[in-house]
C-alpha cells in the first residue's frame, strides 16, 4: 500500500492518498491485465453472502414498491463493487471520492426504505471500497461512523442493540481491508523486484559505459596522433621505416584496445598504474609534447593504483585531444597523483564526462577530484585518496615527489 510522507518518504502517512498504479498498470504479455482481474474477482467473491440478504429483503412483507427499491439498490451495490474496485486504482481523487460516495449511498438504501438499522452492515463493502481509494485518516473514520449510526439507530429504534450485526460490521470490514492489504502489499513488492532490477541493469550500463569512454577515450586519441604522425613522416621525410615502426605501434594499441573493450564487458579488466604512466609517455612522445613523467609508481598506495590508473589515463587523453600543450608532468605521492599542462584547458568549473566519471570513481573509494586552471596558464587535475593525516597547504609549485597544493 503505497501510503508515504511527503517530508519523510520512508515513513507511513494516513493523510496521503493510496497509489496502486503498480498494480493498475498492464505488464509484457498481458499479465499484469490478468492478474487485476483475479484480484477483482477473488475480492468480489465475498457479496455472495448478499445473497441471503436479498431473501430476507424480499420476505420482509414490506410493501412492493419498497422491496423493489430495495433490491434495486442491493444489485446496483453488487454491480457497482466490482467495478469500482477495477476503475478506482487508476482513477483521478474525484472520481474516487464520487465512487465511495455512491457505494456509501447504495449501500445505505435499503435500510433507509425498510427502516431496519440490519441492513446497515451491508456497507462493510462500501467501507473497504473507502480503505483502498481514500486516505486512511478518512476511511477509518468513515468505518466508525456506520458503526455508531448503526448503533444509535438500534438504540433509539428498538432500546437496544444486536451486538452481533455490529460486530459482523466491524469483522467483515476488518477482514476484506486485511486481504486488501496484503494483496497491494504482494503487488509492491513485486514491483520493487522489477525497479531494483532496472536499477541494476542502469547501473551495469553506466558502468560500460564510463570503463567504454575511459578506455577508447585514452586509445583513439593515441591511435590518431601516430596515424597522423605516420602520414606526415611519409609526406615530408619519406622515412618508411619510421612510418612501418608507428604503424606496428598502432597494430598493438588497437589489439590492445579491442582486448580491453572485451574484458570491460565481461567486468575482468584491471588497471595498471604503471602501464598507464608508460602509455602515456607513449602518446605524448607521439604527439610532440615533452613529458615528465615518474619513473616508477611503487610509492603509490597499492589500493589506489587502479584509480589513479584511470586519472592519468583520462588527464592525458584530455591534454592530447583539448590542450594543444608542448609540456605536460604527472607527480605521484602515497596517496595522490597530479597532472598539469601548459595548454588551454577547458574552464575549472566545467566537468566533462570523463572528469565526472573520474569523481564517481574516486568517491568510491573515499577519494576526491579537483581540476583547475593554472595561475600561468594551463590545465591541472589533482586526485588524493583517503589520508589519515591533513597535509600542510604549499602555495609553491609542487617538486617531484612533494605533495602539491
Amino acid at each position: 500500500m503505497a501510503v508515504v510522507s511527503k517530508r519523510r518518504p520512508d515513513r507511513f502517512s494516513a493523510r496521503q492518498w493510496p497509489d496502486w498504479s503498480f498494480w493498475a498498470t498492464r505488464e509484457s504479455g498481458g499479465r499484469g491485465g490478468r492478474r487485476r482481474a483475479i484480484t477483482v474477482v477473488a475480492n468480489s467473491v465475498p457479496l455472495l453472502l448478499l445473497i441471503p440478504r436479498a431473501t430476507d429483503i424480499a420476505d420482509s412483507g414490506r410493501n412492493v414498491f419498497l422491496i423493489g427499491a430495495a433490491l434495486t439498490a442491493l444489485a446496483c451495490y453488487c454491480l457497482g463493487y466490482p467495478l469500482v474496485l477495477w476503475r478506482g486504482p487508476v482513477a483521478s481523487r474525484r472520481w474516487r471520492v464520487a465512487g465511495v460516495a455512491g457505494m456509501l449511498a447504495l449501500g445505505a438504501v435499503p435500510a433507509l426504505l425498510l427502516g431496519s438499522p440490519d441492513y446497515l452492515t451491508d456497507m462493510t463493502y462500501a467501507i473497504v471500497i473507502g480503505l483502498m481509494l481514500l486516505p486512511l485518516r478518512y476511511s477509518w473514520l468513515l468505518g466508525f461512523a456506520v458503526a455508531v449510526v448503526q448503533v444509535v439507530w438500534m438504540r433509539l429504534g428498538d432500546g437496544r442493540v444486536q451486538w452481533g450485526e455490529v460486530a459482523l460490521l466491524v469483522g467483515i470490514t476488518a477482514v476484506l481491508g486485511t486481504v486488501f492489504a496484503l494483496t497491494f502489499t504482494i503487488g509492491h513488492l513485486r514491483a520493487a523486484r522489477e525497479q531494483v532490477r532496472s536499477l541494476a541493469v542502469a547501473r551495469e550500463r553506466e558502468r560500460v559505459a564510463r570503463d567504454l569512454h575511459d578506455i577508447l577515450g585514452h586509445s583513439l586519441s593515441t591511435m590518431t596522433v601516430k596515424l597522423g604522425l605516420a602520414r606526415r613522416v611519409l609526406e615530408h621525410s619519406g622515412d618508411i621505416d619510421r612510418a612501418v615502426a608507428e604503424i606496428r605501434e598502432l597494430e598493438s594499441l588497437s589489439r590492445q584496445a579491442l582486448s580491453d573493450v572485451r574484458a570491460t564487458v565481461s567486468d575482468y579488466r584491471t588497471v595498471s598504474l604503471a602501464a598507464e604512466i608508460a602509455g602515456a609517455r607513449v602518446a605524448l612522445r607521439a604527439a610532440g609534447v615533452e613529458a615528465e613523467l615518474p619513473t616508477a609508481a611503487d610509492n603509490v598506495a597499492p589500493e589506489l593504483q587502479a584509480v589513479f590508473g584511470y586519472v592519468v589515463r583520462e588527464a592525458v587523453t584530455n591534454v592530447l585531444r583539448h590542450s594543444a600543450a608542448e609540456r605536460c608532468t604527472v607527480r605521484l605521492g602515497r596517496d595522490w597523483v597530479e597532472i598539469a599542462d601548459d595548454g588551454t584547458g577547458p574552464s575549472g568549473t566545467v566537468a566533462g564526462h570523463g572528469l565526472t566519471g573520474l569523481g564517481e570513481r574516486l568517491a568510491a573509494v573515499s577519494g576526491t577530484l579537483t581540476h583547475d586552471e593554472r595561475p600561468g596558464g594551463g590545465f591541472r587535475v589533482l586526485a588524493r585518496g583517503p589520508s589519515p593525516a591533513a597535509r600542510p597547504t604549499i602555495t609553491a609549485a609542487p617538486s617531484a615527489g612533494e605533495e602539491p597544493a
